[in-house]
């Protein structure tokens, strides 16, 4: 089937990989290169970098305008497909394709609609995920679904490490769909139960509050690594988290880190977790340990 395919993350190379082994990609659409890291370097996405490989053409647009859904139609491609692109898909668009547009979404639909699902199940102590692939409406992730595979959230999985699981499995699923769309017998079924909804993070919600359970503290570590980034505040400076894990340390006063044998420890409301790496403003990554031991073996963080 002779696709059009629209991403920009890492999270959507595997299935524009997959897709460019079974079938047409006709044009891939991704945002525009964008300045990145210390430097700002000019950089392009994940999935611009992916289709030069695969010698694929690439349309850059932040929006899907006027003048992109032109270069799009002109491609004469029979099925859109989305995987994190980054910007909505409307009419006329939105049925140009004679088979219309389906998108991936990694979360059980209608759970979890929205441009945060994996940072959000997390946050939200999920033990249960998945794909879904379904059909784009103008609503918001609302479409009928063709393919949905759940899974479980590895214990001690941070919101990228889920991701690349999903993004995997997702791909596979995203070839089935478009297979059964290209002979027919692709089976559409109306979404069911209450949705809920995964806005995307932002840097505030990445602050750990300590007064809240160990296991709260814990996913929500997981569920902002590495974006937007777990942190803690000391003096009203942000200290960035970037190792935690579980403890079998004493309990601590919430919001006390301290230095505990050769360990660096972190207190909740209902125990300790173990804080394994940090990077202080201004500074480099480093031991937390190393940290506590710069600051005399123990802070006590901002409520």
């Amino acid at each position: 089937m002779r696709i059009v395919f629209a991403g920009s993350p890492a999270a959507a190379v595997p299935s524009l990989e997959a897709l460019s082994r079974s079938h047409e990609v006709a044009l891939v659409v991704t945002r525009a290169a964008s300045p990145q890291g210390r430097k700002r370097v000019l950089t392009p996405t994940p999935v611009a970098a992916a289709a030069e490989r695969f010698g694929l053409p690439v349309l850059e647009a932040n929006r899907l305008d006027a003048a992109a859904t032109e270069a799009i139609a002109a491609v004469g491609a029979s099925l859109g497909v989305v995987v994190a692109y980054g910007g909505l898909v409307r009419e006329p668009l939105l049925s140009t394709p004679e088979h219309g547009w389906v998108n991936l979404h990694f979360s059980l639909l209608p759970a979890y609609r929205g441009a945060a699902p994996v940072q959000r199940a997390l946050v939200a102590g999920e033990h249960d995920t998945g794909v879904s692939v379904f059909r784009l409406v103008p609503e918001l992730d609302a479409g009928p679904i063709v393919r949905m595979v759940a899974s479980s959230v590895p214990p001690l999985a941070t919101a990228g490490d889920l991701l690349t699981e999903l993004a995997a499995s997702g791909a596979d699923a995203l070839v089935e769909a478009v297979d059964a769309i290209a002979d027919g017998s692709a089976t559409f079924v109306e979404q069911t139960g209450e949705p809920s909804f995964a806005p995307k993070l932002e840097l505030a919600d990445g602050r750990l509050r300590l007064d809240e359970p160990a296991a709260v503290v814990l996913d929500r570590f997981r569920g902002v690594t590495p974006e937007p980034g777990a942190h803690v505040l000391l003096a009203g400076e942000r200290v960035k988290v970037l190792a935690l894990a579980r403890s079998a340390a004493d309990p601590l006063p919430a919001g006390t880190a301290r230095l505990v044998g050769k360990d660096a420890v972190l207190g909740t409301a209902t125990g300790a977790l173990a804080l394994g790496e940090v990077q202080p403003a201004g500074k480099q990554a480093m031991r937390a340990a190393d940290w506590l031991r710069g600051r005399g073996g123990e802070v006590v963080l901002d409520a």
